[in-house]
């Protein structure tokens, strides 16, 4: 099993702030805490995407930060990225990983227990599990409750990360949930200070014994 490291799972949302900030944002929730960076361009064509990924990507490796990819495998393999992520309605896991490679991270989202088996048996190196809160993003979500989590989280044995609508306020409903990590968009995204917001969220599930 590869050691990833979800504590502060950050995916990005750039349709809100020049390229600048955005990649200002990413830098800063860097230097805050966050472990691991999602890009996820719902909207870009693909020669956009890509040419993004790049500058992100050449921020995440000065922190030894992992990149994901949302989506896109193309994009993914594009860049060198670390890994991608998959939904249900995206690549089946299995084929994610024939093309990926053994040596890259694949992470799959999961709402029930059958979906968190049937991701972990064919490949994925970690689960997004949610959405605990309503969201604000433009994603489609679909309520999970904290008890689902908790089952998922028992059933496999890769790292599963709570996502949705959480920041440091409400996260208190992970306390005694045995997730790996965190995953916020808005938490990070929306703050005065990216920085600021990242360490925040660290010290409080610190504070909840979350790890």
């Amino acid at each position: 099993m590869k050691e990833i490291n979800t504590r502060l799972y950050f995916i990005t949302d750039s349709s809100a702030c020049s390229e600048e900030e955005f990649l200002c944002r990413i830098e800063r929730a860097l230097e805050g805490g966050a472990t691991l960076i999602q890009l996820r361009e719902k909207e870009r064509v693909t020669r956009e995407y890509i040419s993004l990924a790049e500058k992100v990507h050449g921020i995440t490796k000065k922190y030894n930060v992992p990149l994901i990819i949302d989506d896109r495998v193309d994009v993914a393999l594009a860049v060198d990225a670390e890994g991608v992520h998959v939904g249900q309605s995206d690549m089946p896991v299995h084929l994610a990983r024939k093309l990926m490679g053994k040596g890259k991270i694949v992470g799959a989202t999961a709402k029930t227990v059958l979906q968190a088996k049937e991701a972990y048996e064919q490949g994925a190196d970690y689960l997004g599990v949610g959405a605990i809160y309503p969201t604000t993003t433009k994603v489609k979500t679909v309520a999970t409750s904290a008890d689902t989590l908790r089952d998922i989280c028992n059933a496999v044995p890769i790292p599963v990360n709570a996502i949705g609508g959480l920041n440091k306020d409400n996260i208190d409903i992970l306390k005694g949930i045995p997730v790996a990590g965190i995953c916020v968009v808005s938490a990070i995204m929306k703050s005065e200070d990216p920085k600021m917001a990242a360490a925040q969220l660290v010290q409080r599930a610190k504070e909840l014994e979350l790890w």
